[in-house]
């Protein structure tokens, strides 16, 4: 078996652990509760966004000088990093992998689980 198929399969094994322990009447009860649509991610959306408020200040601005050289700043470019599957072995803080953002704590659940829906869903260019 290849590194990248075990990564990726790891990582839904994750995903889907982490909804073992949830029911509606536990959600209701965390502070600040808010709902998590993982339901038809677009790319031009959700993933940008994301992209704009933790990537794009290291990995936006189209060069692949500096920050590990790896630049988000197009599609082709994160197609190509998630299709890898380094994308969300950093973001899940995977052993091995470059924790990222760099030096920070993990993104929120919610925008790591919508990176991973889009991801499984084949990254469309949406």
């Amino acid at each position: 078996m290849n590194w990248k198929f075990l990564t990726v399969l790891a990582l839904i094994i994750i995903f889907i652990a982490s909804f073992a322990g949830c029911s509606k009447a536990s959600e209701d009860k965390l502070p600040g509760n808010s709902s998590c649509d993982t339901v038809g991610v677009k790319y031009s959306t959700q993933i940008v966004t994301i992209l704009q408020q933790n990537c794009y200040q290291c990995h936006g601005n189209g060069s692949t000088i500096g920050s590990g050289g790896i630049s988000l700043y197009t599609y082709g470019q994160l197609k190509a990093y998630a299709d890898n599957g380094m994308l969300l072995a950093d973001i899940t803080h995977a052993p091995g992998a470059v924790g990222m953002p760099y030096l920070l704590p993990k993104l929120p659940d919610c925008e790591i689980n919508t990176i991973l829906a889009w991801v499984l869903a084949g990254t469309p260019n949406n």
